[in-house]
């Protein structure tokens, strides 16, 4: 997925950054892509159902976070993820 790899090196605050929460957001996010296209096609795999529905909750958590910190980065960050229509 190079479109990740993109976004990671846009709000990477350093080379090695994974722990920001803008970068956090972005890798749960593909893993959240992932587990959606698997759920997709097993459909009774309710023990990774239920990782996604907790990832899914952290995700938002996070981009509350942010919401809360500082609006137009929230903005930015999910129009980039695409997670808003």
């Amino acid at each position: 997925m190079p479109e990740a790899t993109q976004l990671l090196k846009k709000y990477q605050t350093h080379k090695e950054d994974t722990g920001s929460t803008s970068v956090q957001i972005i890798l749960l996010t593909e893993r959240i892509n992932d587990l959606s296209d698997h759920l997709k096609s097993h459909k009774k795999d309710f023990d990774s159902r239920r990782g996604l529905l907790k990832m899914v909750g952290h995700r938002r958590a996070l981009l509350n976070y942010i919401r809360q910190r500082d609006i137009k980065h929230y903005e930015v960050l999910i129009n980039d993820l695409g997670l808003r229509k």
